[in-house]
């Protein structure tokens, strides 16, 4: 079932529209730009867009966006990601999510799925404040998290909060393909399962076996009990995808057991395992400098500060948020290693997993 925008929210999108419109008359527009403006899906727009057809809330706090791609759009493999770019209050954010439709969807629309998060500017708007009609921006599909071919024989799916995602994309163009498939999937109560109805209607089909548990009740899952839970889960190729600590655990396990080659992991956040002292951050082009602390990345830090910053993934992936240092030193988050730099040197750090390790400066 879909679920349209509220009034509200289509009088934000024709209000939005209608501005845009209004500016396009008052000033003089490239041609490209006009067409950018009009026909934004076209096959020749200079930038991927999108716009938004229909908004349905799997939860309270999650939802399915639908989105009806540009021309220029390539396709997807199950279990990729999207890099989206939404603009609010005049900047233009840059996050990714995982597609959950079909492959060959007969609308040739393309879904991804949205858990809001406390201090997520990007994901509380597009699950609570996006419009229908809202355009959207767009790279193409990236992401290894992915299904092999051939198939695996047996499958275990292990997945906590909205790490269902890719695996549900999975699932819905490869169930068919797979002859055996375990999931095992993780949220705080049984009222924030994404996808509930759809996972639980599965395995009381028969196509998949499904176990579901409940943290604030039950506890965490824990590995040490995956022999009790999945007997033969030394035969199965395994992806996990969730809270950095799930993902931890499932590393540590699978190595202990030698079967690392049979492990898939995907991770929605840099996992920080290291940090440091940190120190003043001076941005050469604006000359402002400002405290950073040695656990929270640069890119963070000076957006916190209103600094325009080059964003893309925010896990280290992507390499959109590079820039040079131009002096000093940084510590990557995910490896504790330090990076030093002095005029001249000509290197450059990935923003949004590096902190300062002691004063250091920007090329930006």
């Amino acid at each position: 079932m879909s679920v349209t925008a509220a009034p509200a929210r289509r009088l934000h999108s024709l209000r939005t529209r209608a501005w845009k419109v209004a500016e396009a008359v008052a000033k003089p527009l490239l041609p490209p730009d006009t067409f950018d403006l009009f026909a934004p899906l076209r096959a020749t727009a200079d930038v991927l867009a999108g716009r938004v057809e229909r908004v349905h809330l799997e939860t309270a706090d999650a939802a399915t966006i639908v989105i009806h791609p540009g021309a220029g759009w390539q396709g997807h493999v199950p279990g990729q990601y999207v890099r989206l770019g939404v603009d609010i209050n005049g900047v233009r954010h840059w996050r990714t999510y995982s597609l959950t439709s079909l492959v060959a969807s007969p609308d040739e629309r393309i879904s991804i799925t949205v858990k809001a998060i406390p201090d997520g500017l990007v994901s509380r708007y597009l699950v609570h404040e996006i419009a229908v009609g809202d355009l959207v921006h767009l790279d193409q599909a990236q992401g290894d998290f992915v299904l092999p071919s051939p198939r695996p024989r047996k499958v275990l799916f292990v997945t906590g909060g909205s790490g269902v995602t890719p695996v549900m994309g999975m699932l819905r163009n490869h169930l068919d393909e797979l002859g055996d498939v375990v999931m095992l999937h993780s949220a705080p109560t049984e009222h924030d399962v994404i996808f509930a109805g759809e996972l639980r209607d599965l395995a009381a089909a028969g196509r998949m076996r499904y176990v579901e548990r409940h943290t604030d009740a039950e506890g965490m899952f824990a590995f040490v009990d995956l022999p009790a839970v999945v007997p033969d889960w030394l035969d199965r190729e395994v992806w996990v995808c969730g809270p950095s600590g799930m993902l931890d655990a499932a590393q540590t396990w699978y190595a202990a057991a030698g079967l690392e080659e049979a492990l898939h992991v995907e991770r929605f956040r840099p996992h920080i395992v290291a940090g440091g002292e940190g120190g003043m951050l001076t941005f050469a082009s604006s000359k402002l400098v400002f405290a950073g602390d040695g656990d929270t990345p640069i890119l963070e830090t000076a957006e916190a500060a209103g600094v325009l910053m080059p964003s893309g993934c925010r896990m280290g992936i992507c390499f959109k948020c590079v820039l040079p240092l131009t002096e000093g030193a940084v510590r990557d988050l995910r490896t504790g290693e330090i990076t030093y730099a002095a005029p001249g040197d000509g290197v450059v750090v990935q923003t949004c997993v590096s902190a300062p390790a002691g004063n250091c400066e920007i090329a930006h």
